[in-house]
């Protein structure tokens, strides 16, 4: 099958609160042309050495640039990238190329520039359309640079736009949310993320809710959003085929399909992660670290990882049940067929034609669904 590529770009203007990517905020002019030169190494390297089962590297049918903020690079630098990830690696002439962006750090030439070197995909970080959710939040754009990107997205010639929405922060309200919604439908954009605001150990705001100065985000609320982002992207024609993500007919991401599926995807660059056969890998999470050791002519590889049976069981059948399609009985079975029975009538689990999927009701609460249908011994194999 087709693998996936992953290119990690670390470097953001600042660090937000809520974000325990690998980056670092406010980096030099130096370092950050001493990564883009250890990533080009890498990935020639990477490239030569082959697939890590020891065969030749099969077909990417995408690329995805993520960070950090990838288009804080020079427009040359990062079609550089792309260039040179499309020369020395098997990527398919027709691969979802996408690129992530902030919505105060892109033009048309910017992009056009991007365009040229392959780039058919943009999504957009644009977490709210509130001012005061932003400044929770912690972003420094004004919502009406939002469409604005995705305008110049379109006149680049960028045939798929989507925009990430977080929703749940304390400082948002039903309405706020609601109005994100509809201003992002009239952006006019192919794709729709919504995440869930997540309070993730050692961030700023793990801290400042551990201080109780901030009030962390509530799950009943939260439930609330989502259902309320399903009923207004479905209304608008957008299809929900992940938990988090509706897509124009054609727009669903191709590449996040490689994670949802447990399947093969390579990751370069900092903290990046990969995924190959059954075993995971990561690099060094530090870009000074990472750049030091592909300069000197060391790996950065950092740890890997060879999944067990129940543990590959597991995975698939957590990845899977977030996607709409929900996941074949046959690849994540044995299961616990009370929990299975249970759930179903309880209208939080559909068990039809041998597959597995969560029900409108049972999305909000997938991790949960997921864990009681594992079984003990599947849920011993994640731990």
């Amino acid at each position: 099958m087709p693998a996936g590529l992953y290119l990690h770009v670390p470097f953001c203007r600042h660090r937000c609160g809520y974000c325990d990517f690998p980056l670092i905020a406010g980096a030099s002019g130096e370092l950050v042309a001493r990564y883009v030169a250890a990533l080009r190494v890498d990935i020639a390297r990477t490239a030569a050495l082959g697939a890590p089962d020891g065969r030749p590297w099969p077909a990417f049918s995408s690329v995805f640039v993520g960070g950090g903020t990838p288009t804080l690079l020079d427009a040359c630098d990062l079609a550089g990238i792309l260039d040179l990830a499309r020369e020395v690696l098997p990527v398919t002439e027709d691969a979802e190329i996408s690129v992530e962006a902030n919505p105060e750090n892109v033009t048309v030439d910017y992009l056009s520039a991007l365009a040229d070197a392959g780039l058919g995909r943009v999504s957009i970080g644009a977490q709210s359309f509130s001012t005061r959710v932003l400044d929770f939040l912690e972003r420094d754009h004004s919502p009406d640079l939002v469409p604005r990107a995705v305008d110049a997205a379109r006149r680049a010639g960028i045939g798929s736009v989507n925009v990430d929405l977080i929703y749940g922060a304390p400082a948002e309200s039903a309405a706020d949310w609601h109005a994100s919604l509809e201003a992002v439908l009239g952006a006019g954009v192919d794709h729709v993320s919504c995440y869930a605001l997540t309070l993730e150990p050692n961030t700023p705001y793990a801290s400042r809710v551990r201080r109780g100065e901030q009030a962390a985000p509530d799950d009943d609320v939260q439930a609330e959003r989502m259902a309320v982002a399903d009923e207004v992207l479905s209304s608008a024609g957008l299809v929900r085929y992940e938990v988090s993500n509706w897509a124009r007919p054609g727009h669903a991401s191709r590449h996040n399909a490689h994670y949802w599926r447990l399947g093969d995807y390579l990751g370069v660059g900092a903290g990046a992660h990969g995924h190959w056969s059954g075993t995971r890998w990561w690099s060094v999470r530090s870009p000074e670290r990472y750049a030091k050791t592909v300069e000197q002519g060391g790996s950065p590889v950092t740890g890997r990882e060879v999944l067990e049976a129940g543990e590959r069981r597991m995975e698939r059948l957590l990845l899977g049940l977030r996607t709409i399609e929900g996941v074949a009985r046959a690849d994540v079975e044995p299961l616990d067929e009370g929990a299975v029975g249970r759930l179903a009538s309880a209208g939080l689990l559909a068990d039809e034609e041998g597959r597995l999927r969560l029900t409108p009701s049972g999305l909000p609460v997938a991790n949960a669904v997921t864990l009681e249908v594992a079984g003990p011994a599947a849920q011993d194999a994640l731990d």
